[in-house]
């Protein structure tokens, strides 16, 4: 009976020994497993965290100053529109510590609802930047979010413009694991979710580094962001846009500032079943392109793209190409029987109503093709009631209607658009535009985005003197040692 026991318990006790060494060695290879393959947000934030200034192209640096100073444009413009001042009223009333600057304004709030607040400015008025691939407002919330954390902490134009080209390239890889085989994210991929659910990401991204999180917090800052953002698609034709680029540019400045303080949610939120990149990709996730290495070839220096007129960016080639085929024909409105337009995501219905408002105007692309036409240009006052309710431009959307036998044009941009005017003669007259004027693929102008931040800084009502003391040190924002300096002019 005592060897019995005796054998026994010598039986339970390797039993145990064999069942806790396995255990232990499973938590060692599951320990290892993270070392050397973490999950995505950590390791796109390993990626992005390491950039220095010193790293990036010199493009790079040149096209981030172009968005503080476009995005700080639309902002302007966006001062006369009532969606902005509302958030912006009740931000004022709700108080709190003042930590970053209102622009245009005075006030100084809580680092988040200066953010919110100043992104909803820019937007609002849909002149803001674009991006090529995604057609999301990358910029607005860069800058939004980069300014207000820098004037928290005291960063310099260097810290800034780092954060913002590391932004940027967050925010393209997320929309590019969205697509298919790196393609266009398109309305059907994002299961009908608003665009602010890719640019968050770079607003997150950006303040990450300038709060100077760790790899591990920065991770938990975009999965955080992943959990948090939506926005639906059908939101883009009303005020329901800027709420989108306000909640983007909140959410950011949230996560970055509860993961500083040691918030943590799920590892695997980008990749995971049911995760992310499932939920608004509808496809099995492609995480390839978030941890790829960094190279000279940056998100925002192959798809940044400066709108250089009003409006949807969607519409941005039509328009350019409307106005060439019109001063191609130089013919007169009323000698105009038809405006055929084409391309790979072009849908025009004859027949369409005038736009109401600037709401409408700005997302109806039989407007802008007609206005084009009509003016043989298109720029900032085309959004003016006195432009809009022209009875030359609503005769002439009457006759804007798709192409049914388009030229065979080759596209490389998913928004390239083809406009043929058709006289009362039966003349021809046809122009393709793939990527619009001031988009990577063309080179941007600081000529083209001065000629913009003049056109539109005036309705900020500064004076003349900040107006361009402010663009002049946009221009040398690599040498500022304090964003403040900048924060303060547009006081």
């Amino acid at each position: 009976m005592p060897d019995s026991i005796e054998r026994n318990g010598l039986t339970r006790r390797r039993m145990l020994e064999a069942t806790l060494a396995a255990a232990l060695a499973a938590s060692r290879a599951s320990a290892q497993r993270r070392t050397d393959a973490p999950n995505s947000a950590l390791a796109m934030a390993r990626i992005l965290n390491r950039a220095n200034f010193a790293d990036l192209p010199p493009l790079a640096v040149d096209y981030a100053k172009m968005i503080l100073a476009s995005t700080m444009a639309s902002a302007a413009a966006g001062t006369r529109i009532g969606s902005a001042g509302i958030v912006r009223d009740l931000a004022k009333e709700q108080g709190g510590k003042p930590e970053a600057n209102i622009w245009f304004d005075g006030a100084k709030l809580p680092v988040t609802a200066a953010a919110r607040v100043n992104a909803m400015l820019s937007d609002s008025a849909a002149s803001d930047d674009s991006d090529l691939r995604n057609v999301a407002h990358t910029g607005t919330c860069l800058t939004a979010t980069g300014l207000a954390i820098a004037e928290r902490m005291g960063a310099t134009g260097q810290d800034v413009l780092s954060a913002m080209v590391m932004g940027y390239e967050a925010a393209g890889r997320i929309g590019e694991a969205l697509g298919q085989s790196g393609e266009a994210v398109s309305g059907s991929l994002r299961q009908g979710f608003h665009a602010s659910i890719v640019v968050a990401f770079g607003g997150v991204v950006c303040a990450s580094r300038l709060l100077r999180l760790t790899d591990e917090q920065m991770g938990n800052a975009i999965a955080m962001t992943a959990t948090t953002m939506g926005g639906l698609a059908i939101g883009t034709n009303s005020w329901a846009r800027e709420y989108h680029a306000g909640n983007a540019a909140q959410c950011a400045v949230n996560a970055a500032l509860a993961a500083g303080r040691g918030y943590t949610v799920n590892e695997d939120m980008l990749e995971a079943p049911g995760g992310f990149l499932a939920v608004f990709g509808g496809s099995k996730p492609n995480t390839s392109s978030l941890t790829r290495e960094l190279n000279q070839q940056l998100e925002i220096t192959r798809y940044l793209a400066i709108k250089l007129v009003p409006g949807a960016h969607a519409l941005q080639p039509a328009v350019e190409a409307a106005i060439n085929a019109a001063r191609q024909a130089n013919a007169a409105p009323e000698q105009v029987a038809k405006i055929l337009v084409s391309g790979p995501q072009i849908r025009a219905r004859a027949g369409t109503r005038a736009p109401k408002d600037m709401i409408e105007a700005i997302h109806s692309l039989p407007y802008f093709v007609a206005s084009a036409v009509a003016d043989r240009d298109f720029s900032w006052v085309h959004v003016t009631p006195e432009k809009i309710h022209r009875p030359v431009v609503a005769r002439l959307i009457a006759l804007v209607e798709t192409d049914s036998v388009p030229n065979a044009v080759h596209y490389d941009w998913g928004w390239g658009a083809t406009v043929t005017i058709v006289t009362a003669s039966g003349a021809r007259f046809t122009n393709t535009v793939d990527a619009p004027k001031g988009s990577a693929p063309r080179t941007i102008q600081w000529s083209d985005v001065e000629a913009k931040y003049h056109a539109l800084m005036p309705e900020s009502r500064l004076a003349a003197r900040r107006i361009e003391e402010a663009l002049k040190m946009i221009h040398e924002f690599d040498k500022a040692q304090k964003v403040s300096q900048l924060t303060a002019l547009l006081s």
